[in-house]
């Protein structure tokens, strides 16, 4: 008897795939599971921004990279000093590659905390969040300064949306105040997909109106992928107002996501 051939549309080609797939997401629910399991058995949501917790945060997030196939790469050296911590922003997937190599709390958008499982999760992780337009900033710029008083470390994404890696978009200043009123340093840290052609990775940034959904899909799909972390000199928040010191934080980071590209980035042939 005549065997049926088996073509790339062919449901029996695309049998692997689903159980990779299938792998991959069970890993996440593993991780998350593992995630909650620390929350709990440490009681971290009883205090959950005490600088001690950021220890499990970072297990949890490389235990989350490890998921999702990202391979970190650190150039120099991440501090340790109490700062606020500032990244370009590309993806969900930033919190995890950060919180890896940074032992720091995250400031978020306030959806996230509507997420099934991950809100709830990160809640009790220490992330602070915030209604983006709302008197809300204000509060948590409150909020963080007390924080910093305290040395927990925080970090946020002061371009306010994701972009494709490339470039740094306009940075938003008000929560930088947040260094100024409490005398801590401004500690940026950039970020850089890049595939395993040497170029930026496509899958890895959350843009074009993509569901979260599908994008988790995209992710847990694609090859592995580079994530390049770069630390820069800490900015020091004496003599600065709020304008000067998001002038000084929009420029350090686009010269350093400059001088990150040019170390990690392929020439096209």
């Amino acid at each position: 008897m005549t065997q049926p051939s088996v073509t790339e549309s062919s449901p029996l080609n695309s049998m692997p795939k689903f159980f990779l797939y299938s792998k991959k997401l069970l890993a996440v629910v593993a991780a998350i599971a593992q995630g909650f399991y620390l929350v709990f058995r440490h009681r971290l949501y009883k205090d959950p921004n005490n600088p001690c917790n950021t220890r499990y945060v970072q297990h949890f997030c490389r235990k989350l990279c490890e998921v999702f196939n990202l391979e970190i790469q650190i150039h120099g050296v991440i501090p340790r000093e109490p700062a606020l911590w500032v990244s370009n922003h590309i993806s969900w997937l930033d919190v995890a590659v950060l919180g890896s190599g940074a032992r720091v709390f995250f400031l978020a958008k306030a959806e996230i905390e509507q997420w099934p499982l991950l809100g709830k999760l990160a809640k009790g992780g220490g992330t602070l969040f915030i209604k983006r337009g709302s008197g809300d900033s204000v509060k948590i710029k409150q909020q963080i300064t007390e924080f910093l008083k305290q040395d927990i470390p925080v970090l946020f994404f002061p371009e306010a949306t994701t972009s494709d890696g490339s470039r740094i978009k306009k940075i938003y200043g008000r929560i930088l105040g947040a260094a100024i009123e409490a005398n801590r340093p401004v500690q940026i840290c950039l970020i850089c997909y890049v595939n395993q052609h040497g170029q930026l990775d496509l899958v890895a940034p959350f843009i074009n109106d993509i569901g979260f959904a599908d994008h988790v899909k995209k992710v847990l799909e694609m090859p592995k992928v580079k994530a390049h972390l770069m630390a820069l000199p800490a900015i020091s928040p004496e003599g600065h107002t709020v304008e000067t010191l998001t002038q000084e934080v929009q420029d350090r980071m686009t010269e350093g996501l400059a001088r990150l590209h040019q170390k990690v980035i392929k020439s096209p042939a």
